[in-house]
């Protein structure tokens, strides 16, 4: 039995790329056009994405808001990042299109549940 659309999440892995700086990000914008939604570990991540004062973790949030991209962030720590992550983290518990989740199932749970 074919699966459901809404059960393909796609990782970065599956679609072959990495989000390590800014330049990254148009690639993944693009590969994601027409699926169901991305999981995204927070291992996935280069490092500037990580510290919040770089701005590019907003500005990859952003771009998936524009493009009505849901997005589900496995961070299962996300005080290992610093309190203002963790404050971020937080703030997204009820995000309808970025959600940050503490494991892969949960995730995957989320994503199934979008429109």
């Amino acid at each position: 039995m074919e699966p459901q659309q809404s059960d393909k999440v796609t990782t970065l892995p599956e679609l072959g790329l990495h989000l390590r700086d800014a330049a990254d990000i148009p690639d993944v914008i693009g590969a994601l056009y027409g699926q169901p939604g991305l999981l995204l570990h927070d291992t996935d991540l280069g490092p500037d994405f990580l510290n919040l004062r770089t701005g590019l973790l907003g500005e990859l949030f952003q771009k998936f808001m524009n493009y009505r991209l849901p997005v589900a962030v496995v961070v299962p720590d996300p005080a290992r990042y610093g309190e203002r992550f963790a404050e971020l983290a937080r703030e997204h518990a009820r995000h309808p299109l970025i959600r940050f989740v503490p494991d892969e199932a949960a995730g995957r749970a989320w994503l199934r549940g979008q429109p």
